[in-house]
This record gives C-alpha cells, structure tokens and sequence, in this order.
C-alpha cells in the first residue's frame, strides 16, 4: 500500500511538472515581443491619380522603437502588380528601415492593394494599405 501511494506521488509530481512548461514559455515569448517594437509612419498611403501603365512605387517607413533589433522577416503584395522590397538587413533600436511596394496598374479605375508585413517584433501581420485611382493613358493618333 505504502509503495502505491509513493508512486501516485511521484505521477503526481511529474506531471505537475509538464504543466508548468507552457507558461514559461508564453512569458518569455512576451518579453521578446515587449522588447522590440515598430512605429509606422503612416499604415495607409493614398498616391492619388497615377498613369495607367506606370509603375509608383510606395515606400512605407517605420521606426524601431524597441530595445531590440527588428527584423523583417517577409513582405507580400496582395496581388501579382505589386512588387515589394524591404529593408533587409536588421534595423537596430531607434532606427529606421522601410518597405516599398511598387504598383503597376493595367486597369483604369480606383483601386486598393495590400502589403502584408511580418517581423519578429509583432505577433500577427501587419497590413499596410496603398489606394488611388488610376488614370487611362491617352490613346489616339494626332493630326
């Protein structure tokens, strides 16, 4: 009986022990995201009227604002006429980096596109919004 009760001891205690991994883990996470941070200058661009046909590029900046580097990890355009480039090297506290989405419209009309950005200083996506309207390049020949 003695030894029964020594082992459902011992269960007891081991699994107790599992438990206890996850919260540690979701506070270290935590701290890392705590410790490295992003400001945006501006989270939506309108470029106005653009030629139809005409890459404009749009360039996002941000400002790190943590204590430690910030890292782009990945940049996505929310369709095949937006190409992106971003800083890639890390961007140190008090630094700042930027994202540039060049957009190249074949269709006249309003329009709105999105830039996905991932890093290691925020937990979800950060959207980044580009809108304007493009105009219909002239066409015609003069006399």
């Amino acid at each position: 009986m003695k030894m029964i009760k020594i082992s459902m001891l011992a269960l007891t205690l081991g699994l107790m022990s599992f438990s206890a991994i996850e919260p540690v883990k979701a506070i270290v996470s935590k701290v890392a995201i705590a410790a490295s941070s992003i400001v945006w200058k501006s989270e939506s661009i309108d470029v106005g009227s653009i030629p139809q046909n005409t890459p404009k590029p749009i360039v996002f900046e941000f400002k790190n604002t943590g204590k430690t580097a910030v890292i782009v990890t990945n940049v996505q355009g929310s369709c095949g006429c937006t190409a992106t480039d971003y800083t890639k090297t890390p961007i140190a506290p008090g630094k700042s980096g930027t994202v540039t989405a060049t957009y190249n419209a074949a269709n006249p009309g309003g329009f709105t596109k999105t830039v996905s950005v991932t890093t290691n200083a925020e937990t979800t996506v950060k959207v980044l919004t580009i809108k304007g309207t493009v105009v219909a390049a002239a066409t015609g020949v003069k006399s």
